[in-house]
C-alpha cells in the first residue's frame, strides 16, 4: 500500500510556507517524520501508516518547502538549511498542529534535522526522543561520492522523481550542488550533538552507499547528554532501512519507543 496525498492534499502554513502534509490519528506522544534530500510525504510510502498502527500514535509526516506539493522555496540553499528546518521551520509546525510531545523519525538528511532539533533549547521543546535512521553528523569523502555517482544517473531517475514533486529538478540540484560545493565541506552538528538530553536510536543499513558507521559513531560520541544512545546495524538494508527492511525497522522502532515511557 502506498501512502499518497489525497487528490485535494492537507496543508499547513508554517513559518511562511505552505506545507503538505497527512495526519495519522492516535495517541501521544506524537511521531514527526522528516525526510531524505530527495524525499516528500508520498516517498514515504506507507511507512508512517504501518508505525503509527504498530505504536498506536499519532504520525505526521509533511514535506519541506520546495518538496513533494508544498509551496516553493524562497531562498536558495545555504550550508545552514538543516539549522533553518530544525531551527524554524519544525517549531512552528508543531505549534499549528498541537505536537507538544513529540518523538522524531528522520531518514538521512531528516534524521540529522532531528538530531539538530532535538538539541535546540532541550529543556523546552518536548522532544522526547528521536529515531535517525542513516543519519549525517559531518561530511566524508565517501558521502560526496556517492552524490556524484548519483548524479550520473539523474537523466534515468528523473521521471521516477517528478511522481513526486513538483519541481523535480529544484530538489535534486538544491541537494547535490549545495552537498558537492566547497563550502558545504566544514559543515557538521557537533554543537547540536552535545545539547541534546532525550533518548536516540539510530539505525544503518550495512550496504548504505551514503552514510557510514562514523557517522553513528560521532553521534553516540558527542550525544554525551542523551539519557541513552542506540545503534541499530541492519544487514541487506541500504540506505532506506524504512523501504529496504521496514518491518525489522518498525519492530526495532517500536521497542526503542516503549523503552521511552519505562
Amino acid at each position: 500500500m502506498l501512502l499518497t496525498v489525497q487528490k485535494a492534499p492537507s496543508f499547513v502554513e508554517a513559518h511562511g510556507h505552505q506545507l503538505e502534509y497527512v495526519d495519522i490519528a492516535g495517541d501521544s506522544p506524537g511521531l514527526l517524520f522528516l525526510h531524505e534530500g530527495l524525499g516528500s510525504v508520498s516517498l514515504w510510502r506507507d511507512f508512517p501508516q504501518r508505525l503509527a498502527a504498530r505504536t498506536g500514535r499519532r504520525a505526521i509526516a509533511y514535506s519541506r518547502a520546495g518538496f513533494g506539493r508544498s509551496s516553493p522555496r524562497t531562498t536558495p540553499y545555504a550550508a545552514g538549511f538543516m539549522h533553518q528546518e530544525a531551527f524554524n521551520v519544525v517549531p512552528a509546525l508543531r505549534d499549528r498542529l498541537g505536537l507538544r510531545n513529540t518523538i522524531l523519525v528522520g531518514h538521512s538528511t531528516g534524521a540529522s534535522m532531528a538530531l539538530i532539533h532535538a538539541g535546540f533549547e532541550p529543556e523546552k521543546n518536548g522532544v522526547a526522543g528521536v529515531v535517525a535512521m542513516a543519519p549525517f553528523a559531518f561530511v566524508e569523502d565517501s558521502n560526496l561520492d556517492a552524490i556524484r555517482a548519483v548524479g550520473e544517473r539523474y537523466a534515468a531517475l528523473r521521471e521516477r522523481l517528478a511522481r513526486h514533486h513538483d519541481d523535480v529538478d529544484a530538489v535534486f540540484h538544491g541537494w547535490a550542488d549545495l552537498w558537492l560545493h566547497p563550502s558545504f565541506r566544514e559543515w557538521n552538528i557537533d554543537d547540536d550533538l552535545e545539547h541534546i538530553r532525550c533518548p536516540i536510536l539510530a539505525i544503518l543499513g550495512d550496504k548504505d552507499e551514503y552514510c557510514t558507521p562514523a557517522q553513528l559513531e560521532r553521534i553516540a560520541s558527542l550525544a554525551s547528554r542523551s539519557r541513552h544512545v542506540e545503534i541499530v546495524r541492519l544487514p541487506q538494508s541500504g540506505h532506506s532501512p524504512q523501504r529496504d527492511q521496514p518491518d525489522v525497522t518498525i519492530e526495532h522502532i517500536a521497542r526503542f519507543i516503549e523503552t521511552l515511557e519505562s
